[in-house]
């Protein structure tokens, strides 16, 4: 990291499930995608939870953990590092989706060591165009001073977002303190940092054993991504799962937790 950086980790707020698991195996660690917070990851997470120790965990600026103005991917990798640290994690294995899964492979690219197995869900180790801008601005549009209950701010996005699953996906993100409704997610902050978070992770290649799961009517992964994905994860494996989209962990569970359980729950 560049020393000129100013960065300090945060503390990142998660939620644990499977405590009493007994397993010989790390914990495991879900990231969410961007807008989303930890409990986006429950499905798999309660599908995991009979044998092993699991946490889902806020993003910075997501959820209820604190909010920066950067949005580095090397620095919400920190984070994640400084959250092991705390709860005394030397290795765990990690999954994550879209934006949670860059982070995912940032973590596994600047310290490999703290990353037994790796599932990556539905994004590639490259630079991405503004997939999410037209959310983004559908967001920044709304006027939460307008915003009386959570239909106003339907109302609101609908003007700009047409499909009903996203509004209510963002909506889940929106709570009320006191007469005021507010988003959990640090939208500046993610409207500042778009660019930086579109990013490719960067460092060295990880050797350890890595899944890439894709959603067949996705593009969030295509084949001009595969020489990336195989120079950076050289001993990954791939999947991917028939009928999904972008959100496969959501749209097809019983498919995608078992493709997971089965990945880790290899020695």
């Amino acid at each position: 990291m560049n020393r000129h950086e100013q960065y300090e980790p945060l503390q990142l707020h998660y939620r644990e499930l499977g405590q009493s698991a007994s397993s010989s195996l790390p914990p495991v660690i879900l990231l969410h995608g961007m807008f989303g917070d930890g409990d986006n990851l429950g499905l798999v997470a309660r599908h995991l939870e009979p044998t092993r120790r699991v946490l889902l965990v806020d993003l910075p600026n997501h959820g209820q953990s604190p909010h920066r103005d950067g949005m580095k991917l090397r620095w919400m990798a920190g984070d994640v590092v400084a959250l092991l640290d705390r709860l005394g994690i030397g290795q765990a294995d990690m999954l994550g989706h879209s934006l949670g899964g860059k982070v995912a492979m940032q973590v596994a690219m600047l310290h490999p060591e703290r990353v037994r197995r790796l599932v990556v869900a539905d994004i590639a180790p490259v630079r991405y165009p503004p997939k999410q801008r037209h959310v983004m601005d559908a967001l920044l549009a709304v006027d939460l001073s307008q915003v009386q209950r959570r239909g106003d701010a339907d109302a609101q996005l609908q003007r700009h977002l047409d499909e009903a699953g996203v509004r209510q996906f963002l909506l889940k993100s929106l709570y009320r303190e006191g007469d005021t409704f507010r988003w959990r997610f640090n939208l500046p902050a993610l409207a500042a940092s778009y660019e930086e978070i579109s990013d490719a992770p960067e460092g060295t290649p990880f050797e350890g054993p890595t899944l890439f799961v894709k959603g067949e009517r996705s593009d969030y992964i295509t084949a001009d991504h595969s020489e990336a994905m195989q120079e950076l994860f050289p001993a990954l494996q791939f999947k991917t799962i028939a009928g999904a989209g972008h959100w496969l962990h959501a749209e097809k569970p019983v498919a995608f937790n078992k493709l997971v359980e089965r990945f880790l729950a290899a020695e």
